[in-house]
C-alpha cells in the first residue's frame, strides 16, 4: 500500500504499514513532522507531494493499492487520479468531510484496516472513549465561559479561522461541551480569513493553532490575548482512535491547568 500521509500515519497506528506515504500540496520535499505520525520512526519512506509524484518511483513499488482522503466525496485530495489509473493501481479515497461524523470517518478507515490485515480498530478503541470522557470533564470544570478558538495562522496580518462545524473533531469536541467560538459571518466554509485583531476581539482563553509546517505559529500580544493558552491541532489528524485520543487528552490537559 502507497498511502496519502494522513491515511498512511492512521493505518500505521492500526497496525499496516505502507510501503510508502505522499504528501498534499501544501507539502514540499520533506515530510511535515506535525503529520507524520510514527511514519518516520517506522521508516516508511516520504516520496513527496503526490500531484508531484514520480511514475516510475511508483511502478517500482509495486503498491497493490493506493489510499488516499477524500473531503467532497468525489475526488481524491492528494494524488492525481489519472496517476493511479495509468499505473494500473486500485485507488480507495476515504471521505474524511463534515458530511461526516468523527465516528463515522474513524469507522471507515478501522474497516479499511481490517480488511489490510488489522486487528478491529473501531471508534472506541485505542483509548478514545476515556480521553472523551477526560474532555467532558475538563469542559464542565472549566465552565461555559471558557472559550476556544481554532485557526491557522497565514503570516503577520492574515489568520484563518475555523468553522467549528466544518471540522469533524471540533464539532465532536463541542458536543463533549467545549465552547468552541465560531468567528462570524463571511466568506469560506472552512475558515474566516480576517486579520489577527478579531482573533484578539474573541477574546479566547484556548488557542488550537495549526501546528502544520505551512502554518505561522500565533505568538505575541498583537494576536493572541494575554494568558491565553495554546495547544497545537493538526487539522490533518490520522483518522485512527489513538491519534484523536492522544489530541483529545492534550486539549483537556490545557483545559484544567
Amino acid at each position: 500500500m502507497v498511502a496519502y500521509v494522513r491515511a498512511g500515519a492512521a493505518l500505521l497506528d492500526m497496525g499496516v504499514t505502507p510501503v510508502a506515504v505522499y504528501g498534499s500540496g501544501h507539502d514540499g520535499v520533506e515530510a511535515d513532522p506535525a503529520k507524520d505520525g510514527g511514519l518516520a520512526a517506522a521508516g516508511v519512506p516520504y516520496l513527496g507531494p503526490g500531484r508531484a509524484l514520480d511514475e516510475e518511483r511508483l511502478r517500482e513499488l509495486r503498491p497493490e493499492l493506493v489510499v488516499d482522503v477524500t473531503y467532497d466525496g468525489k475526488s481524491p485530495y492528494a494524488l492525481d487520479e489519472g496517476l493511479a489509473d495509468r499505473v494500473g493501481m486500485p485507488l480507495a479515497a476515504l471521505s474524511v468531510g463534515n458530511d461526516l461524523s468523527l465516528s463515522a470517518i474513524i469507522g471507515r478507515f478501522g474497516e479499511l484496516g481490517a480488511a489490510l490485515g488489522a486487528a478491529d480498530a473501531g471508534p472506541g478503541g485505542g483509548g478514545l472513549v476515556e480521553a472523551e470522557a477526560a474532555v467532558r470533564a475538563a469542559a464542565a470544570a472549566a465552565g461555559a465561559g471558557f472559550g476556544v478558538l481554532a485557526l491557522s495562522g497565514g503570516d503577520a496580518e492574515q489568520v484563518y479561522l475555523a468553522r467549528p462545524g466544518a471540522w469533524p473533531e471540533l464539532a465532536r469536541l463541542a458536543g463533549l461541551g467545549v465552547r468552541l467560538l465560531d468567528p462570524g459571518p463571511g466568506p469560506g466554509a472552512n475558515w474566516l480569513t480576517v486579520g489577527w485583531e478579531r482573533a484578539l476581539e474573541l477574546a479566547p482563553a484556548l488557542v488550537l493553532y495549526d501546528s502544520r509546517a505551512h502554518a505561522m505559529r500565533p505568538e505575541g500580544p498583537e494576536r493572541l490575548p494575554a494568558g491565553a493558552r495554546v495547544v497545537p491541532w493538526n487539522p490533518e489528524i490520522p483518522p485512527s482512535p489513538a491519534a484523536y485520543a492522544r489530541f483529545f487528552r492534550a486539549l483537556a490537559d490545557a483545559l484544567t491547568v
